[in-house]
């Protein structure tokens, strides 16, 4: 007789795959909002809820935590107003920095700080697009929103930097071609955008220096690396944004809606839908003689800014 066919073993139970739990569409990340609303930036916000300070809903905060409408949020015990959405649009200063000042709160050799020229917000505080160093002057931007000069110093939306550079002796057109192709620093290559010559006398020459990063003493050390030493430097540009001719070193002006929503664009970010001017208070300040120039830029690059001039008292 033929064997009986042995029974077929049970098939393992299967257990049913778990979805993500979704994610509620008006929720967004704990530290993006706080930058938003001009605390600090986001590294600054992801710090100060590692640190414990922050709190949502009565409960301590966790670094990648989103929040929702309703929620409260309260920073060192103190409950701050927020949207999931921006409801009105950021601050932006165009500000003329002097040599001599440097781009800290806090300087342990209390030197001159570019902070104390700025007029008082009401909430939150101004954060610096990038730096420049003690002997820089020129244009340097500051906003209200962690969010805006994060993404305006973030080098994958390629901001221009422009700037007029004094240099001993005049470039060879080997060293302008190097410049142009690249050359390499102590942190890597690097290499301008644009170079043009904007005039000088004897053995100073103004060049016109276009970037698209902004690494720590970039320009000079580009012009040292082709036997150049720089002995003046200032930032004529950032972005769409030009140093306002006429304003004087340590003097803010601040830029127009139009203005910033189109600084807003260049770093990815979408303006309100309903955008709101933003709240502004404080009595300009600055002071100092003006500035003298090299040769102006072409007039193709002299175009306007959307900038609301104030009076420095």
């Amino acid at each position: 007789m033929n064997a009986a066919p042995a029974p077929a073993s049970p098939r393992p139970a299967t257990r049913p795959k778990r979805r993500a739990a979704a994610t509620p569409a008006s929720s967004v990340k704990l530290h993006k909002v706080l930058a938003q609303l001009g605390l600090g930036s986001r590294a600054d916000m992801e710090q100060a809820i590692a640190a414990g300070r922050v709190s949502v809903n009565g409960q301590p905060a966790h670094v990648g935590q989103r929040v929702a409408p309703g929620d409260v949020i309260k920073v060192d015990g103190k409950p701050v107003r927020w949207r999931a959405e921006a409801s009105r649009l950021p601050r932006v200063l165009a500000y003329h920095k002097p040599v001599g000042e440097v781009v800290t709160l806090d300087d342990p050799q209390n030197r001159p700080t570019v902070f104390a020229r700025l007029p008082r917000l009401r909430s939150g505080k101004w954060m610096a697009v990038g730096r420049l160093d003690l002997n820089t002057e020129g244009l340097l931007l500051f906003t209200d929103s962690g969010e805006l000069a994060n993404r305006l110093m973030h080098p994958r939306f390629g901001l221009q930097r422009e700037y007029a550079v004094r240099v001993l002796g005049a470039l060879s057109a080997e060293e302008r071609q190097r410049l142009l192709d690249g050359v390499t620093l102590q942190d890597g290559p690097a290499r301008v955008l644009a170079l043009e010559e904007a005039g000088g006398q004897g053995a100073n020459r103004w060049y016109r220096v276009t970037l698209a990063e902004g690494r720590n003493r970039e320009v000079r050390r580009l012009f040292e690396a082709v036997g150049h030493v720089v002995s003046r430097l200032i930032r004529v540009r950032y972005g769409t944004v030009l140093l306002p001719r006429g304003l004087r070193r340590g003097a803010w002006q601040e830029l127009e809606s139009a203005a910033v929503i189109e600084l807003m664009g260049q770093a990815g970010m979408a303006p309100p839908q309903r955008p709101q001017p933003p709240r502004r208070r404080g009595v300009p300040r600055g002071a100092g003689p003006r500035p003298s120039r090299p040769q102006p830029a072409p007039p193709a690059a002299r175009r306007g800014n959307g900038i609301r001039a104030t009076r420095s008292s």
